[in-house]
Parts: structure tokens; sequence; C-alpha cells
């Protein structure tokens, strides 16, 4: 069932990109369109984890022997996946995310200042969060709709610029209009990106505690991580990669209505809503 939704969301996505090079580009749009779906969504495919371990220096634990090993291994026997490959980021504020476009090729990464912070028991229910992640296929889902959100800006971006110089590749539309939607379909786009995300952090939340047997440990964990991602930010964090991790390395920069349009729901709502799990 989540091979088939990530399937549907990766094809109605890629359609609406494509329609919209067409509309305002005729043939050449859509071809173009096309060849850039294909090629976003191949890279997404299959390289979007290296990228980001790279990007944040990860580097793979093998000592089977470590703590956190032994800790993914029991929950990934547990959840009934495939080990996942587990990498230790070297850093100091406390984070984790999940990688990986399946549970064949799962990845699970920690920073040290995680490792530091975090009792095992907060370990072990943030590693089920990320474990949740990777069995929903929600890293798949989550790279796709980052993907594509930044080709709908792309195109708007075209828009914008067409309608103030007057490009007429618009079929007629009036430049005030090209404006507008060069405004809304990357908002749109964000939305959607935003809600996909925020829904999955709840529900891997709640298969975490459900995995582990209590919701106690990863409210505690994520107290914690959320207190100290307000006193400073991740190294090298990008928005394009801030859906992944289980507390926004932003979270210090989240305030008033800039919260509207985090990707992560509230760590106060989560917390709250771990309260009704039932297990």
């Amino acid at each position: 069932m989540e091979v088939m939704k990530t399937t549907a969301l990766l094809v109605l996505l890629s359609v609406l990109l494509v329609s919209l090079g067409g509309y305002f580009g005729g043939a050449n749009g859509t071809l173009i369109a096309l060849l850039l779906v294909g090629g976003m969504n191949f890279y997404a495919y299959f390289y979007s984890d290296k990228h980001v371990l790279k990007h944040y220096q990860a580097v793979e634990l093998s000592d089977s022997r470590h703590f956190i090993y032994q800790i993914v291994r029991e929950l990934s026997q547990k959840a009934n996946i495939p080990m996942p490959k587990v990498y230790i980021i070297p850093q100091n504020m406390p984070n984790a995310f999940a990688t990986g476009r399946n549970p064949e090729n799962g990845v699970v990464a920690v920073t040290q200042g995680l490792l530091d912070l975090l009792n095992q028991d907060e370990i072990k229910s943030v590693i089920a969060h990320e474990l949740a992640h990777i069995k929903h296929y929600d890293i798949l889902t989550g790279t796709i709709a980052a993907t594509i959100a930044g080709a709908i800006a792309a195109i708007a971006n075209m828009m914008k610029f067409g309608a103030l110089f007057g490009n007429n590749s618009g079929r007629g539309m009036h430049p005030a209009v090209m404006i507008l939607l060069a405004i809304v379909l990357p908002l749109a786009a964000m939305i959607i990106q935003m809600t996909v995300s925020r829904s999955r952090e709840y529900a891997a939340d709640a298969a975490a505690a459900r995995l582990v047997g209590t919701p106690v440990h990863l409210q505690n964990a994520l107290q914690k991580l959320d207190s100290y991602a307000r006193r400073g930010d991740l190294r090298n964090a990008t928005q394009e990669t801030a859906h992944m991790f289980i507390i926004n390395p932003f979270a210090g920069h989240n305030i008033n209505f800039k919260q509207l349009f985090s990707t992560h729901p509230t760590t106060e709502n989560r917390i709250e809503r771990l309260s009704q799990v039932k297990l």
C-alpha cells in the first residue's frame, strides 16, 4: 500500500509539472518539463540519500558492538524491516534523521550530540521514530515532495520573469495574472509539502511509541531536542533537508506566523498527540 501511495504521488506531481510546462511553453515547454521531472526524480530516487549524508559529513558506523548499532538492530528486527545502515554525524547539536528510498536501502543517522544528551530509553524511541519513517516509505515521499516543490518554484520564477519582460508564452494570459500565479504556485507547493511532512511526523511518533511500548520516552526526547534546537543551528542545515530531521533544525527561527510554514508540527502538539496514542 505504501509503495502504491508513493508511486501515485510521484505520478500526480510529475503530471502537474509537465502540464504546467506544456501550458506555458507549448511543445517545447512539455519536453523541457519531461526532461526536468525525469532527471529530478531519477536523482531523488537513487542519489538523494548519498547527497544528504555527504552534506552533513556523516560517518558510517560499522562496529556492531556499539550500543547505537545494537539498538537499531534490535528495533529493526522488531519492526520487521531490514537492518538499515547506521551513521554518526560529528556535531554537538542533537538531532537525527532517516534516509533511503526503501527499507532495503534504509539509513539512520544521529548526531553525536544526540547520543551525549539522551539516555538509552530516549535514544531507543528516537531510533524507533526514524525506523517508522523507513518502514512507511516516508523518506522517498518527502524527497519527492521537496523536489517537485522546488521545480514548481522554478516554473513560477520563469512565469514571473516572462510577465515582467513581456514574454507571450503564457498563451495570452494577462501579465498581472501570471505574476499572481507565480506567487501562489510555490506557496501552494510549500503548503502541500508541509502537510505531507507534518502528517508523517505524527504517524511516525505514534508508531515509535507502539514499537517501544510507551510514549513517555519519546515525549521526553522531543522536549530535550526542541530545547537545544532553539539555542542554535545545526551546522550546514538547509531548508531543503530540514523536513528530514526529527526536530526542525531551524526551530529557533520559527516564531509567530513563520510556524505556519514549518515542515514540523510544534513539539507541544506532538507531545500532546503522543499522550493519546493507543498502545
